[in-house]
Formats: C-alpha cells, structure tokens, sequence
C-alpha cells in the first residue's frame, strides 16, 4: 500500500519540481530586459495620453565589410560611423564580423558604444614605418619634413617623438593625422605643440593607438578584439599610447574586449575617473596588461584576464579606491599587480594571481612615506607559483608602505616551484595586519624584515 502511494506521487512531484526550475529560470530575467520591458510600457503609456515624448531613443548603426548601413574593411569606415553618429547625438555602432585593417585610431566620442561581434570582430594596427626629421620643428608647424615618406598615407596616423631623457618615458610626443604628402614633407591635422629637433632624436612613425579618445565621457566599448600586430610595429610607452589609449576621460564601460599583441600596454587610461572593465582581456602585450594611469580614481577590473604580459595590473601614480575582483593575472614576465606612488585604498579580492616572472603583488619603494602606496587591502585570494624567472614572492611590502591588511588569502608553492616566501615584509614598513591565511608548501611563510622594536602589528 506505502509503495502504491508513493509511486502514485512521483509523477504529481516531478510535475512539481520542473514547475519550480520554470519559476526560477522565469524570475531569473536579466535586469536589463525587465528595465527595457518598462521603458517600452512607458512609451505605450505616452501614445495613450496627452503626455509629451521626452524619452531619446538613440540610434544603431551598422558597419560590415559586405553588408551593413556602411561598408568598408578599414578605420575610415568606422570612424564615419562614429561620427555620423555624434552628430545625432550619440548611439551605437555595430560593427559586423571580419578582420578591419587599422592604419589610424579610432577617435571616440561621448554617448556612444561601440560593439562588435564577439571574437568574429577585430580591429588589427597595420604594419608600423619610422623615420628620421630631415629639418627641425618648432611648436608651432602643420608640415615635418622626414627622411622617408614611404608607408605614411594621407588620412593616416603618426606620430612624433623627440627625447628629452634617457628613459622611454622621457619623450615629447605628438599623436596626429597626415593630411597630405608633398614630395618630403608630411602635413598634419594639428599644430606641433613641442619644439622636434633633429640633435633630439626626432622621429615620425606610424605608431598610434588602435582606439583613443581625450576629453571624452560616457563611451561603452563591447564585445570586440583589438590586435596589435605587435611583431611588425615600432615599441611605444604606454603614457603616449596602448591598444586602448584615453586621457582625461570618465565614465567609460569595457566589456568582453581583448586587447592582445601591442607593442606596448594593453589598455591605457591616464586621469581618468570611473573606467570599468568586465570580463576583459589583456593578453601578450609588450608591457602593461590595465594600466590605470596617474591621478586616475575608482577603477573597476571585474572577471578580467591579464596573461604574458609585462605586468598585469599596474597602478600608477594616485591611482585610489579601485577594486580587482575575481580576475587572473597569470604568466606576465615580472608581476602580477604592482601598486606604488600614492596608490591608497584600493581592494584586491577574489583573485587568482599565479606564474609571474618576480612577484605575485608588489608594493613598490617609494621616496617618502607620504609617497607610498598605503592602505590596501587584499582578501580571498590565491597567490601560487610567483616567481618562474627567480625566487619569487607571493607579496612583497617595499619602502614605508603602511596599513596594507591581507586576510583569507592563499599562498601555494608547487613542487620544484619559485615562490620559496608568501610574504615578504620590508625592514621600513609600516603596520601590515594578517588575518586568516593559509601557506602551502612555502619554506618561508612570511619574511618581516622590520626591527621588533618598530613593528607595528
């Protein structure tokens, strides 16, 4: 009787219990969708009454090499959709699957996004050129003149250097467009804003980045590749450029991007306050996977990849209140995430930090106290195998860097591996406060350098 009641029920239960995934899978509805379903009865609810329009309904725009509102296989055709574009306001450009050969930046401007196709969408930098100056430059001049015109084009970008110190950041630089090519001399779109003098070194080369922009705010970029071709292009720090390169920019949203194979950084931002990144990548740049650059406030790297890069994350100069969340920085050729100059109050969590050449997270030697990165905070990490080229450091606390907290964090060394100390704490180090980690296989789980008599923890 039990065993005919119960096999009376199974079919009743499993109805019940595939009604319930159907509940759960049903509420599970994307915010946005549930957002976009409201605006559309709002707008239904205006065409009802006597209610004025007032809601802008931006445009989408698309570019494809054989179809599309615009057609074209270069950075000509989607610069033209961008512009199109700003003049009505903003919008979006869908740019359509293949391979646009780039010999100029994108220039963005505010209120657009601009999204691809996913991986079927690349953006690939033509080969680069650099040529000597054949006559100086003042800062005041539309015309170079150059040794070699060959590989510029009108409509083309380039770009000037001229030294002024010994290190590759020590450089003026202009980022320009040639408008024309009379016999040596190249002209410009805008005015040398430097003196480029041939006992300086002065240069003009095809270098720039893949997508720019200064100045401007409220920009998405989504679900598109960016390739450097970086084994046929000159090598450029990533204060003058990078795949992505902005300045003085706010409020932009990366999302799905790959920025793979610059001769330089991978994504480049410089005073700019509240850029997001979701699940992008940086992947075999010549230096900087995210370089969130000076002064710039309250970046966000969520579920993001920086792999085979110089560094990962590199937090410049006052680079505060940011937040690394859940991504993996694995195989760059010195760090993982390198934090310095005045770089405070940022948080580190979740992350998988792994197989760096030197250190999975270093806090750099500064000058001064008031000069170092202090007050951050790292927890529910796994810091493993730091350390591929030499003895290597899950964490290393250099200068007089203060108030760092690592909590919940593990630290793994493989078999045969590098990373022989979790945490190395310098001798001029302030308080660091360790709550709750876990140390496998280290032989020196932390090494605290500091007199005991100064140690503040």
């Amino acid at each position: 009787m039990w065993e005919n009641d119960v096999k009376s029920l199974k079919i009743p239960m499993i109805m019940l219990f595939v009604f319930a995934i159907v509940i759960s899978v049903t509420v599970d509805v994307d915010a946005a969708e549930i957002i976009n379903n409201r605006e559309i009865t709002a707008r239904r609810e205006v065409t009802r009454t006597n209610r004025p329009m007032r809601n802008r309904q931006d445009m989408v725009l698309t570019v494809g090499q054989n179809e599309g509102d615009l057609q074209g296989k270069d950075d000509k055709i989607i610069q033209a959709g961008i512009e199109y574009l700003n003049r009505v306001g903003g919008g979006t450009l869908h740019v359509l699957p293949g391979v646009y050969n780039l010999r100029n930046a994108i220039y963005l401007h505010p209120n657009i996004t601009l999204r691809g196709s996913g991986e079927d969408t690349i953006l690939k930098k033509c080969d680069s050129v650099v040529t000597k100056l054949l006559r100086d430059s003042d800062w005041f001049e539309y015309g170079i003149q150059v040794e070699d015109v060959k590989g510029f084009v009108s409509g083309g970008g380039i770009m000037l250097r001229s030294k002024k110190g010994a290190g590759d950041w020590q450089y003026d630089v202009l980022r320009a467009t040639v408008t024309a090519i009379e016999g040596d001399v190249l002209y410009l779109d805008v005015l040398t804003k430097e003196n480029f003098w041939i006992e300086n070194d002065a240069t003009a080369g095809t270098v720039f980045p893949l997508l720019t922009a200064e100045n401007v705010d409220n920009v998405v970029i989504q679900d598109i590749v960016l390739d450097g071709n970086r084994d046929k292009n000159e090598h450029i720090n990533g204060n003058f450029s990078g795949s992505v390169f902005i300045q003085y920019c706010n409020k932009w949203r990366f999302k799905n991007v790959v920025s793979r194979n610059y001769n330089g950084d991978g994504f480049s931002f410089q005073v700019c306050d509240d850029i997001q990144f979701q699940s992008c990548q940086a992947i075999n740049n010549a230096d900087l996977g995210f370089h969130p650059g000076s002064g710039s406030q309250r970046p966000v790297f969520r579920n993001c990849i920086s792999r085979g890069n110089s560094q990962g994350i590199f937090f410049c100069w006052s680079v505060s209140d940011g937040l690394a969340e859940n991504c993996i920085l694995s195989g760059n050729r010195r760090y993982g995430i390198s934090i310095g100059h005045r770089d405070t109050d940022n948080i580190i969590r979740g992350c998988m930090i792994k197989s760096n050449g030197e250190v999975g997270i270093l806090f750099r030697k500064e000058d001064n106290e008031f000069r170092c990165g202090s007050r951050n905070l790292i927890e529910n990490c796994m810091i493993r195998d730091n350390g591929t080229k030499r003895t290597g450091f899950g964490i290393d606390i250099q200068g007089k860097t203060e108030d760092i907290t690592v909590r919940n964090t593990k630290f793994e060394n493989m078999a045969g591996k590098n990373q022989k100390t979790g945490i190395r704490i310098g001798q001029m180090a302030g308080r660091v406060i360790m709550q709750g980690n876990a140390f496998e296989n280290s032989p020196e789980h932390i090494d605290d350098l500091r007199s005991p008599k100064v140690k503040p923890d």
